[in-house]
């Protein structure tokens, strides 16, 4: 209890939204109910991939601005890949009914390719990121525009999307959707990774100081692009499941979702000044920003307001981690 007395004392926007969220739950209906606990979770789930890929880049100081044009370009290809071969809006007619777990596999390998290429010119030609990202948020976005010719791509495979809405339990009452066990597994996998093995160890290292981690001895060149690859493989298998969770896609899906998880990583605890970071920390930023979205949704909250709140709350999450790391030194 003192622990996360503690947690929440340190980090005043995720005490703020808490406290919020169970003030309008004992005031409006349906709040505390299976159904909502479920949709909270699905959407926290996806979310959470995401900003798991974004973590690595923020902890070394850097950030990754194409992030929610992938995860849309990997929805689009993985819609395309699994319409029916009798759905009469195909995109490419001539295409073949791909099975979802091939079509999985191509959409990974197209993330780590755009991955592998944000992460070269990071850091081989040393662009800043900011500039990196932005460039290859309008290359991607274009690439989806051409590719779907604007048209939202629909008609897919029944166990493609019947596979990612399932949930374990009674439809009426207890219910955990299968989403929550890919978000879990892949929040254990990080973990290991950041707090157990040698590329966490480098991460943490470029992030506290990148010229005096390579002094040291650590390819700072190899870590960096391997962030970023895996980055572009988080946005990849996102996509995909957002594809199926959504039962359609469109070059608009995934807008906005890279500030949504750095938001989220931000409230969580991912330092801007690089080398502070943590998985948990992660996974409870992400969820306190899509509780926030639920609590206006709940409140009538006119929706284009949303943006409003959620710019503000990035900017005070910000502002207070600068704050933070300035007391510290």
């Amino acid at each position: 209890m003192k622990k996360i007395i503690d947690y929440l004392k340190g980090n005043p926007i995720v005490a703020m939204l808490v406290v919020v969220s169970i003030i309008v739950g004992f005031t409006t209906k349906n709040f505390f109910s299976w159904n909502n606990l479920s949709n909270l979770i699905s959407n926290t789930a996806v979310r959470f991939l995401i900003a798991l890929g974004v973590s690595g880049c923020l902890i070394t100081k850097g950030t990754d601005l194409s992030a929610g044009r992938q995860v849309g370009l990997a929805a689009c290809l993985s819609g395309i890949l699994v319409q029916r071969a009798d759905y009469a809006s195909r995109a490419f007619k001539s295409l073949p009914e791909f099975n979802m777990w091939v079509a999985l596999i191509i959409v990974v390998v197209v993330g780590a390719i755009i991955g592998l290429v944000n992460g070269t010119i990071i850091s081989r030609l040393k662009v800043p990121p900011f500039i990196t990202t932005l460039g290859t948020q309008t290359i991607v976005y274009g690439s989806c525009l051409v590719l779907t010719d604007a048209q939202p791509i629909g008609g897919f495979q029944k166990g493609f999307t019947e596979l990612i809405t399932g949930r374990i339990g009674s439809s009426a009452g207890f219910n955990l959707p299968y989403l929550l066990f890919v978000a879990a597994g892949f929040g254990l996998y990080f973990w290991f990774l950041y707090n157990k093995t040698r590329h966490g160890k480098y991460m943490y290292a470029i992030g506290g100081n990148e010229i005096a981690a390579e002094v040291s001895g650590v390819n700072t060149t190899q870590s960096l692009t391997l962030i970023y690859i895996t980055a572009g493989i988080m946005y990849a298998i996102a996509g995909w499941l957002l594809a199926a969770k959504s039962g359609g896609a469109s070059a608009s899906m995934g807008m906005g979702y890279e500030l949504e998880a750095i938001a989220g990583c931000t409230i969580g605890g991912v330092s801007t000044t690089g080398g502070i970071g943590t998985v948990p920390g992660v996974l409870v930023g992400v969820l306190v920003f899509e509780l926030l979205k639920i609590v206006l949704q709940f409140l009538g909250v006119n929706p284009y307001y949303n943006y409003i709140v959620q710019g503000l709350v990035i900017v005070v999450a910000v502002a207070l981690d600068i704050r933070k790391n300035i007391k510290k030194k």
